[in-house]
């Protein structure tokens, strides 16, 4: 085991479902001599696929962390899932890795799913390789794939190789960075090199001079050589590559066949000479604007980018050593919550294996078990050190779903249960709303859900069912209208009694003081559920004491907060107080709060009221070819398309969207689109509802309040 920083590779593989990560992660776990025998995805026994629910869909589901020690270096792996309903997993493995693998499948080319992990490998600044996998599939092709990559990725991808017969009988490569042929057996393995064809000769002396140009480019006694000389050595060449893909200059792209073992003992050999180590990788960043470099000499942090439950075992929490060393034994301090950790087992991980270690330095990836306090974006320091990263940001959850159990007693154990998972799962999100009186589950896609649902029943022996979610509609009014009420009540004793008389009218910012009024007290209240409330006191001559401004007041928010409507809460109006009654004995606090959200609710029917509803920006990346259809089913939403533009051989989609439109809309995109479409979407704001939308609304909530 290396406990060197500088012989640490730390390695992502990302790209869309089925470009053959876990076969091709299996194959160089192989060629490494990590595992004797290669598994398979069908035969359910890869390293890197080993839960029961992988097993059960024949996918990636979770990230999973792997090494290999290839020569001098130690090569930590993490495989992702190629599903955008996990993104989570992609977000948290690139946070850690220092090279990204983005693996496309040849026969099918540049997949949604690569763009949606590009976005993440850009906005981390990671440097990447390209791997166009499956050469051996009969409907390989690697041109069209590589011209995709480009349009789509930029001209700063280089091809390094290219295969010389790719499809059904795929068995060589040419390399344009060792300039040779590598011809590998039937059944994959170490290939045998071979001088180059004369009919390739052209073309690869053409990318070679590419490849020298780059490497020049990073150092200055190299670009004077290479002026003088015309040519590089291999030494001096990766050593100009190595720089150039450190700071993402270029992304060089190789050729494998996973299945078949043929490249990825080459791919290997790239990592291990010219990938950057976490020595050569920028300092990270901490919230405080500070700094922390991969030196194990430094005093000891460390970063925890995943934690899974398992039974029998407790927390496991997976974790990037950013500085100093670590050890079993070791006593951090959790940044987060100033809890002190004692890490009293030190691992690292062969997919579900965990293998005891003594130490790990600066730079590479462990796991341990049992910590107490410490969760996902947790940052641990030796005592006195006061570092803290800068958390990992998720995307905006793009599916909500109201859950229930069958029996009203399981709820609470339900969602004890969804809060252990959420601890596991940051793009998880539950909310309880009160508004809604409903138990509201945020995920990433119908899928996500679906596989937190079998969760709760094999882990936590919890069924839940899914429900549509009611939506948070706004009540407001367009116009102003006058109204009194009198709340009067006498049953023996004292009595109630109080009299208003209001105006209501539509408020917004920088509107002009109402006319005709004493104006004698002023509030303008942010209400909790956004919107305002301008509350005007215009009483004069004594008709109620100022004492009672606050029993009125509370009456006014009472019915705000269950509309006169459909009993959605209501927002931007003005109230006007300017008359009213009090009886000397029979009037209280009490009394007013009734009789003001009575002149209220009068009042507010009377002013032209409206509903409003929540408004999502939605963005959709499709093919071309689907484009018409996908714009189809949006106007079957109500949808506002407010934009279009062109991504490469994708189309990007703009749209305004009323979320009560959205409901399983992931599961019919993927419909329209066998799945090669994605969408996000975020909160825009309050619109009015359609006149038709409104009746119809409106006769259901009264249907309800009569039932």
């Amino acid at each position: 085991m290396s406990a060197n920083t500088k012989n640490l590779r730390n390695v992502v593989l990302l790209g869309h479902s089925d470009s053959g990560k876990t076969t091709l992660i299996e194959t160089m776990l192989y060629e490494g001599g990590a595992i004797k025998r290669r598994g398979s995805v069908e035969g359910q026994n890869t390293v890197s696929d080993n839960t029961d629910l992988e097993h059960e869909k024949g996918k990636t589901l979770f990230s999973h962390q792997m090494f290999v020690n290839w020569r001098n270096n130690k090569i930590n792996m993490i495989d992702t899932p190629g599903f955008d309903d996990f993104i989570g997993e992609v977000v948290s493995s690139l946070k850690v890795a220092d090279t990204a693998i983005i693996v496309l499948n040849a026969a099918n080319g540049v997949e949604v799913g690569t763009e949606l992990v590009w976005e993440y490998v850009e906005k981390y600044q990671t440097p990447a390789i390209f791997v166009i996998n499956q050469m051996d599939h009969p409907k390989a092709d690697f041109e069209k794939t590589l011209e995709q990559a480009k349009e789509r990725f930029g001209n700063k991808l280089l091809p390094i190789q290219y295969p010389y017969n790719a499809g059904s009988n795929f068995n060589s490569i040419i390399d344009a960075l060792r300039m040779v042929m590598y011809e590998f057996p039937a059944d994959g393995g170490k290939p045998e090199k071979k001088p180059i064809p004369d009919s390739e000769i052209g073309r690869v002396n053409e990318m070679h001079n590419a490849l020298v140009e780059i490497a020049a480019e990073n150092e200055e006694g190299l670009m004077e050589k290479y002026f003088e000389e015309g040519y590089l050595s291999e030494e001096e060449l990766a050593k100009g590559i190595t720089l150039a893909l450190a700071k993402q200059q270029f992304f060089p792209v190789f050729v494998t066949s996973g299945l078949k073992d043929m490249g990825s003992g080459r791919l290997m050999g790239f990592l291990d000479d010219i990938a950057p180590s976490p020595a050569e990788r920028p300092a990270r960043k901490l919230e405080n604007g500070d700094e922390v470099s991969y030196n194990s000499d430094d005093k000891t942090t460390v970063f925890i980018y995943k934690t899974i439950s398992e039974p029998q075992v407790g927390m496991i929490s997976y974790f990037k050593v950013l500085s100093g060393r670590l050890k079993p034994g070791d006593e951090l301090v959790n940044a987060e919550n100033g809890e002190t950790e004692r890490i009293s087992q030190l691992f690292v991980a062969e997919g579900k294996d965990r293998i005891p270690v003594d130490e790990l330095v600066a730079g590479d990836l462990g796991v341990t078990v049992k910590l107490k306090f410490a969760r996902s974006n947790h940052t641990l320091n030796t005592k006195g050190l006061n570092r803290k990263v800068r958390p990992m940001e998720f995307p905006e959850s793009r599916i909500r779903k109201a859950i229930y159990t069958d029996a009203a007693a399981d709820m609470e154990k339900l969602v004890t249960a969804l809060h252990k998972i959420q601890e596991e799962d940051p793009t998880l999100k539950v909310e309880q709303s009160a508004e809604l009186k409903q138990t509201i589950l945020h995920g990433q896609g119908q899928l996500h859900l679906d596989l937190v649902k079998e969760r709760l029943q094999d882990d936590f022996g919890v069924k839940m069912n899914f429900a549509e979610p009611k939506i948070s509609y706004r009540e407001t009014i367009t116009g102003k209208a006058d109204a009194d009420y009198r709340h009067k009540k006498q049953s023996g004793g004292n009595g109630q009694f109080g009299e208003i008389h209001m105006r209501v009218e539509n408020f917004y910012d920088g509107m002009d003081e109402p006319t005709g009024f004493n104006i004698r007290q002023k509030e303008i209240e942010d209400l909790p559920w956004g919107g305002k409330l301008a509350f005007y006191w215009c009483i004069v001559g004594g008709t109620i004491d100022n004492r009672y401004i606050g029993a009125i007041k509370k009456g006014i928010m009472q019915q705000m907060s269950e509309g006169p409507l459909t009993g959605s809460r209501s927002q931007n109006i003005r109230v006007i107080v300017y008359d009213g009654k009090m009886h000397s004995v029979d009037s209280n606090d009490i009394s007013f709060q009734l009789a003001a959200a009575g002149a209220f609710k009068k009042a507010f029917h009377q002013a032209n009221p409206q509903l409003l509803e929540p408004m999502y920006s939605v963005e959709i990346l499709c093919p071309d070819e689907d484009t018409g259809d996908v714009m189809g089913d949006l106007q079957t939403r109500r949808a506002i398309i407010s934009g279009m533009d062109s991504e490469g051989h994708y189309q990007k989609i703009l749209a305004e969207v009323p979320l009560a439109e959205l409901h399983d809309y992931g599961s019919t995109l993927r419909s329209i689109t066998g799945g090669r479409a994605k969408f996000t979407m975020k909160f825009s704001e309050y619109q009015l509802v359609p006149p038709n939308v409104q009746q119809n609304l409106i006769k259901k909530h009264s249907q309800l309040e009569e039932a």
